[in-house]
C-alpha cells in the first residue's frame, strides 16, 4: 500500500494512491550477486500476472535537488540524505537483457500484489540455484520487512525525480539503514520500477491526474516503501550485525502509526509465541486461533488456504468477478471474508489470527455453524465451496437448459453436452479447479430400462468398507445350579441378527440339543429387555451394553419361567439420622418352575441355584452329602423363621431369606411367600418374578462377586484397542463405484413402467478436476445411534493413479494426483479435535493445530484420523512438489 500523508504546507497529498496497494522495495542485483527472484517468479506465473514493464532509473548525488532543504545542509550536518533519480532512455522489461549487476547495485519497486505472488512462488519453490549451489527459500529473510518514508519531488528535468529521506519521518533504526542502502557516493545505484508509481509522477498527460493535483514548485509527495530483505545484506557488507531490531507489537501483529492514525499493514511482524511457525521464509505457515470449538473450521480453512490455484486467485484481484446479482449467493460477502482471511494467512511474518470476521459471516449465512458447538469439517467445506462458487459465479443470467435423452448417441457426446450445459450456468474459480463429472447409470428391475446421466461433483464421499464382523462378549448363566456364570466372546456378522448371536453362543458354550438360550439385557441388576425375536438387529446392541444368556431346558418351554431378584438391607445416614432401606444386588437368576407350587419348593429351587457360590464351611467336608444336608437344614430353618414372621415386609426378623411375589422391575411386593402355602398363580403365567430379601448373615455365606460384575459387549480403552482395520483408498473408491440397489427412500421413477421402483445404480468417474477432494465417510448416523469408524485407510501420498477408473480419456489431462493437505479428526463422535496436515515448501509437511504450526514427519501423515484428503493433479508419472 503506497501510503501518502499531508505534512504542513510543503507536502501535498499523493494523488496517485490506488486503494491499499503498497509499494515494496526489493533487492534485484547487488555486487554481481543475482537476486532476481521477481523475474523467475514472473516467468513462472505467466497467465496469473500480466507482464509488467520496468522503468530503469540511475541514482546520482543530489547536486540539483529541488526540494525545500538544500543539499549543503545534508553535507554539513549529516542529515536527510538526498539524491536524484534519472530515467534511462531504455525501457526494458524484467527479462534481464540489460547489463545488470556488474559493479553496482540494483533494486526493484513492485506492487503489493506482485510482491505477494512472487514471494509465494519463491516460498513454494522446492530448490533454487545460487552461485552453483542449492539453497532453500528460507535462507532469505522474508519476514524482514519494514516501512521507509521517502519524499519525492519532480525536478525541472521532466525525466528526473528528487528524493529525500527525512529523520523526522522514519524511526532511528530505519533511517540508519536507509543511509546505508541509498549511499550513491561510492558506487552506482539503479532502481527498476515495476509498480508504475514513478511513471505516474513524471507523466506529462495531465488528463490522467486529478485536477486538484497540480503540483507547485518545491512541493513534495510522501511515498511509503516497504523495504524487504536488506538489513542482513547491509550486515554482510560491513561484517557486523545491527544491534537494534524492529519494534514489535505485543499483540502478535504490527500497525503503522501514520500521523496519529493506525494503519493495519498487510505485512505483520510479531512474536512467534502466538503460534505461527517461526522460521525464515515461513510464508503461509500461519495458524488460526481457536475461538471455542472452531477447530473444525480452522482445519478446513487451512486446507483451502493451501490449495494452489485457489490461493493464487484470492491473492490477486478477484473483486471484478463477484456476482452481486446471484440470488443463490451472499452478495460476495463470503468471498470477500474468505479472501481477506487468506491474504492475512499468506502475509509474510504473520502470526496466529483470530478468524472472527469470517466466522461471523459464516454464522450469518449458515446458522447451523453459529455458536460454539463442534461441527463437521466436511460439512463446512461443502458449504464454503458452494458459497464461494455462487459468490464468484461469472454467469450473471443463467440460461435455461433442457436435458435431452441419449438417443443412442455415444457417451462422449452426451457427457460433453451435459458439461457444456453445466458450464453455461456455473462458471467460477471453484468450478475451474474443484469440479469433476461422473456417469450415473440406473436400470429398472422390471423392464430393464437404462437411464444414463452425467452429473458434476465437488468432492467424492467414499464409504469405508470396514470389517464385516463384530466381537461380542455375553455371559452365559446356568439354570441347574451346577456351574458359575462364564463370559464367552464370539464373532458375529456386523449387520447380523439375534439369531446369529444365539447360534454363535450355542457353539461356544457347547449347548446340548435339549437346551436353549434366553438372551436378556441387564442394567442396574434388572432385566430391561428380552431379546427373544430372532430377527432383531445386532446393530441395536451397543458396545457398552451387558447381555446375559440363560441356559434353559428346551423340552419344557411351556413351563413358566421363574426369575429371582435379590435385595439386601443397607443402612445410611439421611438428614443426620441412620435409616435402613432395601437395595438390589447381583443379576437375576432364572430356572423353570416345574411342578413346584409352594414356598418350600421355591426356596429349594433358589438355594440350588446358589450352590456354585456357596463358600466352604469352616469344618472339613467329608462326604458329598454335606451340601445336600446343609440345604435341607437351611430349608427347615427358613420355614421356621418365616413362619414366625408372617407379617410385614419392612420388619427385620431373624429370617435369613424372605420371598415375595413382585413385578418385572422388583419394585412391588405383592405378597409374601410362606413355606407351606401354595403359590397363588392367576391365568397363564409365562414368567414368575420373585423378590428375595437377604439378611447380612446369609450374604456372608456366599461369594456373589460373579453375579455382581458383568463384562460389556466390548470394552473400549485408550490403551487397549481393537486390532486396527486397514483398507486402501482404492478399496473405498471401488465400494463407491459398486453397483447397488437404491434404498426404499430413494425410489426412481421409471418412464416406461410409469411408477417408482427400486432400481440398481452404478457410478463411474468420467471427468476429474484439477483439485480432487476425497471425503472418507467415518461418521454414521442412524435412528438410534451415532458411530465413528476408526478404520485405517492406506491412501497414496505422491502417486494416486486413477487412470484405470476413467473409461474415457480422449483429450483428458493426467489422472495422477499428489496429496497436499488432509483434514484429520481425533476422538469420538461426542467431541474430538480437528487438525490439518499441509505440504508446504517442497516436500516438507506441517501440522496445523489451531494456532500452533509445527513441522511433521512425512511418515506420520497416514493415520486412522484422516478424514478429508486434498489431491492436486500432476503430470503422468511425475510427482514433484509445486
Amino acid at each position: 500500500m503506497a501510503e501518502t500523508t499531508v505534512e504542513d504546507s510543503d507536502v501535498t497529498q499523493n494523488p496517485l494512491s490506488d486503494g491499499d496497494q503498497r509499494v515494496y522495495f526489493v533487492p534485484y542485483s547487488i555486487h554481481s550477486v543475482d537476486f532476481r527472484w521477481w523475474k523467475e517468479a514472473q516467468d513462472s506465473l505467466i497467465g496469473v500476472l500480466d507482464a509488467k514493464e520496468g522503468t530503469l532509473y540511475t541514482a546520482s548525488p543530489a547536486s540539483f535537488y529541488a526540494g525545500p532543504m538544500k543539499i549543503i545542509n545534508s553535507i554539513l550536518f549529516n542529515s536527510d540524505p538526498a539524491f536524484n533519480l534519472r530515467r534511462e532512455d531504455c525501457n526494458g522489461q524484467s527479462n534481464g537483457q540489460n547489463d545488470v549487476g556488474v559493479s553496482g547495485r540494483e533494486f526493484a519497486l513492485v506492487t503489493g500484489e506482485m510482491w505477494l505472488q512472487a514471494l509465494k512462488w519463491h516460498s513454494d519453490s522446492k530448490v533454487a540455484v545460487k552461485n552453483g549451489r542449492k539453497f532453500s527459500a528460507a535462507e532469505a529473510d522474508m519476514s524482514d520487512v519494514y516501512p521507509l518514508q521517502l519524499r519525492l519531488s519532480v525536478l525541472r528535468e521532466t525525466d528526473s525525480l528528487g528524493v529525500r529521506i527525512s529523520k523526522k519521518d522514519n524511526a532511528v533504526e530505519f533511517f540508519r539503514r536507509a543511509c546505508k542502502i541509498f549511499n550513491v557516493e561510492s558506487e552506482v545505484l539503479r532502481i527498476w520500477d515495476f509498480s508504475g508509481q514513478t511513471t505516474l509522477f513524471l507523466i506529462n498527460d495531465r488528463n490522467k491526474l486529478p485536477k486538484d493535483s497540480q503540483k507547485q514548485p518545491d512541493q513534495e509527495i510522501l511515498l511509503e516503501l516497504q523495504v524487504y530483505g536488506l538489513s542482513d545484506l547491509m550486515k554482510c557488507r560491513e561484517g557486523r550485525k545491527d544491534e537494534t531490531t524492529v519494534q514489535q507489537d505485543s499483540n502478535c501483529g504490527a500497525s503503522l502509526m501514520m500521523k496519529g492514525s493506525s494503519v493495519n499493514g498487510f505485512i505483520r511482524n510479531g512474536p512467534t509465541s502466538c503460534g505461527s511457525y517461526s522460521e525464515s521464509g515461513s510464508l503461509g505457515l500461519t495458524g488460526l486461533q481457536n475461538l471455542g470449538n472452531t477447530c473444525f473450521m480452522n482445519s478446513a480453512l487451512q486446507c483451502l488456504a493451501h490449495t494452489p490455484k485457489l490461493v493464487d486467485y484470492f491473492l490477486g484481484d478477484y473483486s471484478s468477478e463477484i456476482n452481486h446479482e446471484n440470488p443463490l449467493g451472499m452478495d460476495g460477502e463470503l468471498a470477500l471474508a474468505f479472501g481477506d482471511l487468506l491474504r492475512k494467512l499468506w502475509a509474510p511474518g504473520a502470526t496466529a489470527l483470530p478468524p472472527r470476521l469470517f466466522k461471523s459471516k459464516l454464522a450469518r449465512f449458515a446458522p447451523q455453524f453459529s455458536g460454539f458447538s463442534q461441527h463437521d469439517s466436511q460439512e463446512l467445506l461443502a458449504f464454503l465451496l458452494d458459497g464461494l462458487h455462487e459468490d464468484l459465479n461469472r454467469v450473471k443470467c443463467k440460461p435455461y437448459t433442457e436435458v435431452k435423452d441419449g438417443e443412442n448417441r455415444s457417451d462422449e457426446e452426451v457427457a460433453d453436452e451435459y458439461w457444456r450445459n453445466h458450464l453455461a450456468r456455473n462458471d467460477s474459480i471453484v468450478v475451474d479447479v474443484c469440479q469433476g463429472q461422473y456417469k450415473s447409470t440406473l436400470v429398472c428391475p422390471v423392464c430393464k430400462k437404462v437411464s444414463v446421466t452425467f452429473d458434476p461433483f465437488m468432492y467424492l464421499s467414499l464409504p469405508l468398507p470396514s470389517r464385516m464382523t463384530r466381537s461380542m462378549t455375553v455371559t452365559v448363566v446356568g439354570t441347574d445350579g451346577n456351574s458359575k456364570p462364564l463370559p464367552y466372546t464370539v464373532t458375529v456378522p456386523k449387520n447380523g441378527k439375534c439369531a446369529d448371536l444365539v447360534q454363535a453362543l450355542s457353539t461356544a458354550c457347547s449347548l446340548e440339543v435339549d437346551e436353549t438360550l434366553l438372551m436378556v439385557e441387564i442394567y442396574n441388576n434388572h432385566i430391561i429387555r428380552y431379546l427373544e425375536e430372532p430377527g432383531d438387529l445386532l446393530s441395536l446392541i451397543r458396545d457398552g451394553d451387558r447381555l446375559v444368556a440363560y441356559r434353559l431346558p428346551k423340552d419344557i418351554e411351556k413351563v413358566p419361567l421363574i426369575l429371582f431378584m435379590h435385595q439386601r438391607l443397607e443402612e445410611q445416614y439421611f438428614c443426620g439420622k441412620l435409616t435402613s432401606s432395601w437395595k438390589e444386588f447381583a443379576i437375576p437368576l432364572a430356572t423353570r418352575l416345574g411342578d413346584h407350587n409352594n414356598g418350600s419348593e421355591i426356596c429349594e429351587l433358589y438355594l440350588r441355584l446358589l450352590n456354585p457360590f456357596l463358600l466352604p464351611a469352616k469344618s472339613t467336608v467329608k462326604n458329598s452329602d454335606t451340601i445336600e444336608d446343609t440345604a435341607t437344614g437351611e430349608t427347615r430353618n427358613m420355614e421356621e423363621a418365616i413362619s414366625t414372621d408372617a407379617k410385614g415386609f419392612d420388619s427385620h426378623s431373624d429370617a435369613e431369606l424372605q420371598f415375595y411375589l413382585t413385578d418385572d422391575k422388583g419394585s412391588v411386593k405383592d405378597s409374601k411367600i410362606l413355606m407351606n402355602d401354595p403359590l397363588k398363580l392367576t391365568g397363564l403365567t409365562k414368567r414368575l418374578n420373585v423378590l428375595v430379601c437377604w439378611s447380612d448373615k446369609k450374604i456372608k455365606q456366599y461369594d456373589i462377586s460373579p453375579l455382581s460384575s458383568l463384562p460389556e459387549i466390548f470394552k473400549s480403552s485408550f490403551f487397549v484397542k481393537r486390532s486396527e482395520e486397514s483398507v486402501s483408498l482404492y478399496n473405498c473408491l471401488e465400494a463407491f463405484l459398486k453397483e447397488e440397489p437404491l434404498g426404499p427412500e430413494d425410489m426412481w421413477y421409471c418412464p416406461v413402467c410409469k411408477k417408482h421402483c427400486q432400481a440398481s445404480k452404478k457410478l463411474d468417474l468420467w471427468r476429474l478436476p484439477e483439485i480432487l477432494v476425497i471425503h472418507l465417510k467415518r461418521f454414521s448416523y442412524s435412528r438410534f445411534m451415532k458411530n465413528k469408524l476408526e478404520t485405517f485407510v492406506d491412501f497414496p501420498i505422491t502417486d494416486l493413479d486413477l487412470s484405470t477408473y476413467i473409461p474415457h480419456r480422449k483429450g483428458q489431462s493426467s489422472n495422477c494426483y499428489m496429496l497436499y493437505a488432509a483434514s484429520n479428526h481425533y476422538g469420538s463422535m461426542g467431541g474430538g479435535h480437528y487438525t490439518a496436515f499441509v505440504r508446504h515448501g517442497g516436500d516438507r509437511w506441517y501440522d496445523f493445530d489451531d494456532s500452533h504450526v509445527s513441522p511433521i514427519s512425512g511418515d506420520k501423515i497416514k493415520s486412522s484420523a484422516a478424514y478429508v484428503l486434498f489431491y492436486r493433479r500432476t503430470s503422468d508419472g511425475l510427482q514433484t512438489a509445486e
